[in-house]
């Protein structure tokens, strides 16, 4: 049975673990804007990551190691899937809170 991370879903209404129409490249810029290279060298130990890092460096090592692409799909779904979660968190609290200042509470 699939957890509820599982299916979350991005803005356009995709699941985020199917990674639809999302390109290699996007996801490495996703996660070095979200990250940075020091901490995915961190989080997945690959030298491409470590050693005068470039985006079209890694890009080339990523195409030609499957797992090491797998690794950095998996660091960008879960993120992702934690990004969206954090906000729908945030969107119900805001809610919670206008709610409780509507105007049921106003005449009081």
């Amino acid at each position: 049975m699939p957890s509820a991370a599982d299916e979350v879903r991005d803005e356009s209404g995709h699941l985020i673990r199917e990674l639809h129409g999302v390109k290699l490249a996007q996801i490495l810029d996703y996660l070095v804007q979200h990250y940075g290279w020091a901490e995915l060298d961190r989080l997945i130990r690959i030298n491409c990551f470590a050693n005068n890092p470039t985006i079209k460096s890694s890009l080339n090592f990523l195409r030609r190691m499957p797992w090491a692409r797998e690794k950095v799909e998996q660091l960008y779904v879960q993120t992702r899937i934690d990004e969206v979660l954090r906000q729908r968190r945030a969107n119900a609290k805001a809610a919670d809170a206008n709610s409780a200042d509507g105007p049921e509470n106003a005449q009081q």
